[in-house]
Parts: C-alpha cells; sequence; structure tokens
C-alpha cells in the first residue's frame, strides 16, 4: 500500500470529525464501506482504516439519532405540545 495515500487523523477524539457533512452522507458512505468489508478483497490495512471510518461514521449517526429523539414531541390528548417521555429512545423495556 502507498503510504501517500493514507490519510493520518491528528484530530482529537472527542472534536467531531468535519469530513462528515450530515446523517444521509454518513449513511451511505456507511453502506459503501460496509459492501468493501464484506467482499473480503481489501489487503488488512485497509480494510482496519475502512473499519475505523464506519465506527466513526456509526457513533457519528448514533449521536444524531439520539438529538433526534430527544426533539421528538409527543401530542397529548388535549392536543397540546409536550416533550417525549426520556423512556421512548431506550431500549430497556418500562415497568
Amino acid at each position: 500500500m502507498d503510504t501517500t495515500d493514507a490519510k493520518v487523523n491528528t484530530q482529537p477524539r472527542d472534536m467531531p470529525d468535519t469530513s462528515i457533512k450530515d446523517f444521509e452522507a454518513a449513511i451511505a458512505e456507511l453502506e459503501s464501506i460496509v459492501k468493501k468489508l464484506e467482499e473480503g478483497e481489501l489487503p488488512l490495512e485497509q480494510s482496519l482504516e475502512l473499519y475505523e471510518r464506519g465506527m466513526k461514521l456509526s457513533r457519528f449517526c448514533h449521536s444524531r439519532l439520539e438529538d433526534a429523539e430527544r426533539r421528538i414531541e409527543v401530542l397529548n390528548e388535549r392536543g397540546e405540545l409536550k416533550p417525549a417521555p426520556p423512556s421512548l429512545g431506550s431500549d430497556a423495556p418500562e415497568r
């Protein structure tokens, strides 16, 4: 693999990745990465780089979905808007 093509990410982990533009673009790129990795034709180093990028995209998408869940508003029986309950987005069953 030519090292001139390798991208080195010097960005701190807590800083947002500015190369990810929006949710839809991130999903499309993530789907492309998954397809390439599933084909199994790539050298190990390139596969690892794609896997790392895929994880960043996955975290970005997960974060955007959590933000969207927090913004969801539910109409109550009077037609008034109220914030969605925190349990709406949780995976744990309600008791």
